[in-house]
């Protein structure tokens, strides 16, 4: 008679799902924080606020209202792709990798005027587009 053999080392699914869910909630956390920062920042630039350096050159807009106003709308597209992840809702994953994509390059035009912050939250971007790419389809599926 054959006997079945199961190894004891192989993860069970639920083992497997949990393993990257601290990765989706890093990324979801990170998202929300961002998207809050961006939504401020936002609002000191329509308002022209002295937070801003007033000679930094900017790679697409040299009106700091302009760049506001974008700014302003992907930080509140941050603040719901962080709330889409955390519920598990489907596709929100990759509009949550979108966003971040999005943002990245936007730091990096913004790096002018602000050079250490803006590579910090680019690297914060790259670390929410890993986590949401290898492991969100597990947590999230």
């Amino acid at each position: 008679m054959a006997q079945t053999y199961e190894p004891a080392s192989r993860p069970s699914k639920s083992a497997y799902e949990i393993e990257g869910q601290g990765w989706v909630l890093f990324a979801g956390i990170m998202i929300l924080i961002v998207g809050i920062m961006n939504v401020i920042y936002g609002i000191a630039a329509i308002d022209n606020s002295t937070f801003f350096i007033q000679d930094a050159r900017y790679v697409v807009f040299n009106d700091l209202n302009t760049w506001g106003w974008i700014v302003m709308i992907l930080g509140a597209a941050q603040f719901l792709a962080a709330f889409g992840v955390w519920a598990r809702t489907a596709g929100v994953r990759w509009f949550g990798v979108s966003v971040a994509l999005v943002n990245a390059v936007a730091q990096l035009m913004f790096i002018s005027a602000y050079p250490f912050w803006s590579l910090a939250l680019f690297t914060i971007d790259i670390l929410v587009i890993y986590g949401l790419i290898a492991h969100g389809k597990r947590v999230l599926a």
